[in-house]
């Protein structure tokens, strides 16, 4: 195998885990559940009804469908696809979820070009993902490697479209900030 696709894709997916779990450990809805749950803090908005507040279960929910279809994936390959072809069908397999990762930010689109508003759009998340699948691509198309260099082309599109969209909606200029006395 290639030890540079698995060592960055190792401490990629142990960085996604600890930010999921750090989500989790401070998301507001756990917050919400007291001193009797899982944590000990104060509510920090008691004046919002629990009602308008995000819930833990949908992200956990994904988190355990993901683990579910990866787990799925695992015994897809190791006991039903012969040795000969599991490499193209891990391949595809593993390009299906890059381009799917590059694809989800312009879920987004609508309600940018609606609000006339970049403001849930992340600019420093835009340059590291265009450097990223820009230097992936570059990588897969020196080892020739169509299933590194094709799955990445996605998150170069994509994040040119939202440079676009960044450039077209430009975020309203803050009140400039005046410095404190001395």
């Amino acid at each position: 195998g290639d030890g540079t696709v698995i060592t960055v894709n190792a401490i990629g997916a142990t960085l996604q885990t600890l930010y999921i779990l750090v989500y989790l450990y401070y998301s507001p809805a756990k917050v919400r559940q007291g001193p009797g749950a899982m944590g000990r803090m104060e509510d920090p908005h008691p004046d919002i009804p629990l009602s308008h507040c995000p819930s833990q279960r949908p992200v956990l929910l994904q988190v355990l469908l993901l683990l579910a279809v990866v787990v799925t994936g695992y015994g897809y390959f190791t006991n039903l696809v012969d040795t000969g072809m599991r490499l193209t069908h891990l391949g595809l397999f593993c390009s299906v979820f890059t381009i799917t990762m590059y694809l989800s930010p312009l879920a987004d689109l609508a309600k940018v070009i609606r609000s006339k508003s970049t403001r849930c759009l992340s600019f420093p998340l835009t340059v590291t993902t265009l450097v990223a699948s820009s230097s992936w691509t570059l990588y897969g198309l020196q080892l020739h490697d169509p299933y590194i260099t094709v799955p990445n082309v996605p998150g170069i599109v994509t994040s040119l479209v939202r440079f676009w969209l960044f450039q077209r909606y430009r975020p309203e200029k803050e009140k400039p900030y005046s410095p404190l006395p001395a």
